[in-house]
């Protein structure tokens, strides 16, 4: 029974690691293609594309590491060996790591965001320079 439940418990976290290279490859190739049209097309803020194209991606790697962390989570929980709980401690050390400095990014991003906007309402109803 327990080699039944390791077995099916090997399925499943493939099968997560396959979702996790879906995830990237298909965020990547998204990026790809709104890159091109940045690049082709370039928007009046090239600045602010290029961030949001950043975080979008950025975004994407944070979800797809989420799925390697609960592969390597499944794995563990089987049979733990000390090389896979420092390969678990090791993914679970980088995705905070990286959802940290992308929270701060994308915080960043919104407060310049709402900073533009105040400005331009400002502009716009006439009360600045007053």
């Amino acid at each position: 029974m327990l080699e039944l439940v390791k077995g099916w418990t090997e399925i499943v976290a493939t099968g997560v690691e396959v979702a996790a290279a879906l995830i990237i490859a298909l965020a990547a190739l998204l990026a790809l293609i709104r890159a091109l049209v940045a690049f082709v097309r370039p928007s009046a803020q090239p600045d602010a594309q290029k961030e949001s194209l950043r975080l979008e991606l950025g975004r994407w790697l944070a979800v797809a590491l989420e799925f390697t962390l609960a592969a390597d989570i499944l794995r563990t929980a089987i049979a733990p060996s000390w090389d896979d709980i420092g390969k678990l401690a090791a993914i679970a050390a980088l995705r905070t790591l990286l959802n940290f400095f992308l929270q701060r990014e994308i915080d960043g991003h919104r407060a310049r965001g709402a900073e533009a906007a105040a400005l331009e309402d400002r502009v716009s109803s006439g009360t600045v320079g007053r």
